[in-house]
């Protein structure tokens, strides 16, 4: 059975979907060296991602969903992403098995700060670091202190402040998952998860 990765972002342009593919795919490279890897689906939005990953569910039977989405907001102690996603989203009310279900706390760029030697050499040793350290828990800075802070840190490259789709899936490329999952405990839930379901039998 294959593993599919049903992950919020790319938006809707296909350039940037395949940029999201790549980046994820790279990621996965890393986390899992020589196993099988999951297909990547770039859904766009957190709604679409969910919709995807519930008719995966119900219609391919020969696939594992699993679904990947920003947080957007702290996890609160014991709960589970599940949990979290059903309490914030109230409108999802599809099955969402637990294990397949995980969590960019609280988004894709936290994971960033994890690795601040990575973003300093996409943006060629010119963003200001001190602007991306402090709180070692990344799972606890808000989003938009995270975004705040790439955007302070990097406004003064030749590539101009931190832009999502033109930045952050190249910056995502770069990243140590290692590193991330020391900071962040549910980046090491799912790294850990995805090497147990593409384990070979």
């Amino acid at each position: 059975m294959s593993v599919c990765a049903f992950v919020e972002g790319g938006g809707s342009q296909a350039k940037a979907q395949t940029a999201c593919r790549k980046a994820f795919r790279l990621l996965f490279e890393k986390v899992l060296g020589d196993r099988p890897k999951p297909r990547i689906i770039a859904s766009g939005s957190r709604d679409e991602a969910y919709h995807d990953f519930c008719r995966s569910l119900e219609n391919n039977p020969d696939t594992f969903p699993v679904l990947l989405v920003d947080s957007e907001e702290p996890v609160l102690d014991g709960r589970n992403a599940k949990a979290h996603l059903q309490a914030r989203e109230k409108h999802w009310t599809g099955p969402m098995p637990d294990e397949q279900v995980h969590l960019m706390v609280q988004c894709m760029e936290a994971w960033f700060l994890a690795d601040i030697p990575a973003v300093a050499s996409y943006y060629e040793h010119q963003i200001r670091e001190a602007a991306l350290s402090g709180n070692p828990n990344i799972e606890a800075i808000p989003k938009r202190d995270v975004m705040k802070r790439l955007h302070n840190a990097t406004r003064t490259t030749s590539k101009g402040p931190y832009h999502k789709t033109r930045h952050g899936f190249e910056i995502l490329e770069r990243i140590d998952p290692d590193c991330v999952r020391q900071r962040s405990m549910h980046a090491d839930a799912l790294f850990t998860f995805l090497a147990r379901v593409t384990e070979p039998v």
